[in-house]
């Protein structure tokens, strides 16, 4: 599992517009009007690490979105860690929405929730089960071809 690094989380702000800089413009800051600065926001890039970006939708009302991409060795070991891990349903269905796919050997997973901290823990919980999963994978070998 790869985590995030500085360069490949961004936010996006009102309507998924903002300064997408080069690399050395995030964290600049430049005066804005009343004197106050304003801190450019670091470029979107997505690829195989978590990814945040948060848009607004009604006032008051933001959705975040989080993505994962976890490598394995093989498209088969994808495959039985997202079999394994998509029958655990969310424990509040309506706000937070989980997809989990698989493309090669990469499974990545997709959350949207409006409320921040009930998509962090369903992210924690994820975590705990993948650790669980893959620990197990590790433990038994390498599956035999299907």
């Amino acid at each position: 599992m790869q985590a995030a690094d500085s360069g490949c989380i961004g936010a996006e702000g009102q309507g998924g517009q903002g300064s997408h800089g080069g690399p050395g413009s995030a964290g600049a800051a430049a005066p804005a009007a009343g004197g106050a600065p304003r801190v450019a926001q670091a470029q979107h890039a997505p690829g195989p690490v978590g990814n945040v970006a948060s848009t607004a939708r009604r006032p008051g009302n933001q959705l975040h979105i989080f993505t994962l991409s976890v490598p394995f060795p093989s498209p088969l070991e994808a495959d039985i860690a997202r079999g394994s891990l998509a029958p655990d349903a969310e424990p509040h269905p309506g706000a937070v929405r989980k997809e989990l796919t698989v493309s090669g050997s990469i499974l990545a997973v997709r959350w949207r929730a409006e409320d921040s901290r009930l998509l962090r823990i369903s992210i924690i919980n994820f975590l705990d089960q993948l650790s669980l999963v893959m620990r197990t994978m590790q433990r038994f070998g390498p599956p035999l071809s299907r």
